[in-house]
């Protein structure tokens, strides 16, 4: 499987000159980046938006580093520099590459999952699946385990840790005569990894660097 490639850190908007008159050009855009406020030139901007697009791509883990090149360079206003730019951002850590099967460990730990969406639960239909959406219009489904990391994660100090607990509480909060059913932190991590994309693309959540303040 290709790495997938998917936008990290909050939006914090378009910033406007305080000038008179006005100018509806923004001066720059800034995003959250853990214990960093970043900003973006309307072209990064474009690009660092562009990585949202392909919803129906990012659930299949299709949305690469040349799948998010080819998006650029053929849309409606091409960007000429997509190559540079999407390579920039990776250097800034504003765009994430990722092997969804590989190994997790050393990557979770190095982030944390906040949740910016609404808890839809699960339907008589399909108990064993949990949504998420905006205005009462889900998005997302996910099995459990991604539900739970998705929605508690972020008290822990990173997704590694958060997923490690996840797996402990398992076998800690058994009652008399129940089985272990055999999670580990891997297990938990991959469910998370296999979803994290679809759950950015929708802006159901975001990944954010551990903040070193």
């Amino acid at each position: 499987m290709p790495r997938v490639i998917i936008p990290v850190g909050f939006s914090l908007g378009p910033q406007h000159r305080y000038v008179r008159p006005a100018d509806p050009t923004p001066e720059s855009w800034e995003i959250h980046l853990g214990s960093d406020m970043l900003e973006l030139s309307e072209d990064e901007v474009g690009v660092y938006g562009a990585a949202f697009l392909d919803v129906e791509g990012h659930s299949k883990l299709r949305v690469d580093r040349a799948a998010l090149v080819q998006t650029l360079l053929t849309a409606p206003t091409p960007q000429p520099e997509a190559e540079r730019l999407v390579d920039s951002l990776i250097g800034r850590g504003l765009l994430l590459e990722f092997d969804p099967e590989g190994p997790l460990e050393d990557l979770f730990r190095r982030y944390r999952l906040f949740p910016t969406a609404e808890g839809m639960g699960t339907t008589p239909e399909e108990p064993h699946f949990h949504r998420m959406g905006h205005h009462n219009r889900p998005l997302v489904a996910v099995q459990n385990d991604a539900y739970v990391m998705w929605a508690f994660s972020f008290v822990h100090p990173n997704l590694w840790d958060a997923c490690s607990y996840f797996a402990r509480a398992d076998d800690e909060e058994l009652n008399e005569g129940e089985a272990p059913i055999g999670l580990s932190a891997e297990n938990v991590a991959r469910e998370v990894a296999m979803n994290l994309p679809m759950m950015i693309a929708t802006q159901c959540a975001f990944l954010d660097p551990v903040a070193v303040l």
